[in-house]
């Protein structure tokens, strides 16, 4: 007998009919001889249209009480699936987050998880039953207030309840066959991935790739929990997301994984900052204590008329007030001239575990771009990836135009996205 840990996305559960699809599912699973726990995400958009609805009787939502509002749409999700399951002969149980035992810290909107305590869930199980469990939510044992884990934060729950568990396989359902060499809703030749490692996917997922979150990746490597990215609306093998290749296996990595792309980003330009030791470490302790996660960084070079240096660097675009804040409360520390914002980027990442070996990947990549006619902005690299911003409406030219030159187009026809909106 196996464990299986189950996710499905709200476009898995968006309706009536789709909770029933999934309930089938998780039912043949049991009857299969597995102990199943589920974890779900709200119906469809209910989400954002809770974020919508706030926004309308709110101009600044309090945070503790926007996560008791998003909480909802899970709890819904979950005791309506169990009922379906029911429906199909098989004993089930919601649960949400806090009673399923996820700890977090205590920041609303973007809670960590940093522990299970899975009894509840165990317990299910030992009676046969399946544990369905709200995602995307916990709860901080200091104030007592439940929390939710930001965007993706359903894909980090599974995962942590997978690694809590011992689970065999953390199966993340959604609305694609599996994980793409792109999107798929933007290069319809993108090619499905048999398999994918722990670092292509977490660069992938960093850079863009909607499929998975970045902290649920990492949170299935430090654990080592196998994923296996698969649709909800088919019967068709997925992705799996492991680790290194085993030792013994004769198959080489293919060079390129795959194009991923991010039209959530913004740039922050630092003008006139002074060009010597500690500034740039003034400004990103700034950033630093306004908890802005930072992407790429470019300096300019000093004049040496001047003695002064401009800096920019990538953000989320929901995060440019904080970091505008962060920086100007610091300003006479750090010394600079004037900030600017732009929100019209996009960032364009090639990823591959098999460029660390292979020469040429940079000179096609940016002659790709070239042919394309797109401008770059800024670059940063990896071993196994590099990433440029360009403006926000050649990104989607750019994507295709990469992933045509890599090859990586499908020879099988256009991926079929079965549901979901994007949003």
């Amino acid at each position: 007998m196996s464990l299986v840990v189950q996710k499905y996305g709200g476009s898995s559960v968006s309706d009536a009919e789709a909770l029933k699809r999934v309930a089938r599912r998780v039912a043949d699973t049991v009857r299969e001889g597995n102990d199943v726990v589920v974890t779900v995400s709200a119906m469809g958009d209910t989400t954002d249209e809770l974020i919508d609805l706030a926004q309308e009787v709110s101009d600044s939502p309090d945070p503790r009480e926007m996560d008791i509002l998003l909480t909802a749409g899970e709890r819904i999700s979950m005791a309506l699936l169990a009922m379906a399951i029911g429906s199909e002969g098989i004993p089930a149980q919601a649960f949400t987050g806090p009673q399923a035992g996820v700890i977090t810290t205590e920041h609303h909107g973007r809670a960590r998880i940093i522990d299970v305590a899975p009894g509840r869930l165990q317990k299910a199980l030992a009676d046969g039953k399946v544990a369905i469990v709200a995602g995307f939510q916990g709860l901080n044992q200091e104030t007592q207030d439940v929390t939710t884990l930001g965007r993706g934060g359903s894909d980090t729950t599974a995962v942590a309840l997978a690694a809590a568990l011992g689970a065999d396989v953390c199966e993340i359902y959604t609305d694609v066959d599996g994980v793409f060499s792109a999107d798929p809703r933007i290069v319809p030749a993108a090619r499905k991935l048999d398999r994918i490692t722990y670092e292509e996917m977490l660069d992938m997922a960093a850079s863009g790739a909607k499929v998975l979150m970045p902290r649920c990746v990492e949170y299935a490597r430090r654990f080592t929990v196998p994923i296996h990215v698969r649709s909800s609306f088919s019967g068709l093998e997925g992705t799996w997301v492991v680790g290194e290749t085993e030792e013994g296996d004769e198959m080489e990595d293919p060079i390129i994984a795959g194009v991923a792309h991010d039209k959530s980003e913004a740039k922050i330009t630092v003008t006139g900052v002074p060009d010597v030791p500690g500034s740039a470490a003034r400004l990103f302790e700034a950033v630093a204590r306004a908890d802005v996660n930072i992407d790429m960084i470019v300096q300019n070079v000093s004049a040496t008329n001047t003695g002064v240096t401009d800096i920019s660097f990538t953000l989320p675009s929901a995060q440019i007030p904080d970091a505008i804040a962060a920086i100007e409360a610091d300003s006479g520390v750090i010394g600079f001239e004037a900030l600017t914002t732009d929100d019209t980027i996009g960032k364009i990442s090639l990823i591959g575990a098999g460029m660390r070996s292979s020469s040429g990947v940079s000179a096609k990549f940016f002659a790709a771009l070239r042919d394309a006619g797109v401008n770059i902005e800024m670059i940063t690299t990896s071993d196994i990836r590099i990433s440029v911003v360009t403006r926000a409406e050649q990104l989607e030219k750019a994507v295709r135009a990469v992933h045509t030159a890599f090859e990586l187009d499908s020879i099988e026809g256009e991926a079929v996205v079965y549901g979901g909106t994007g949003r």
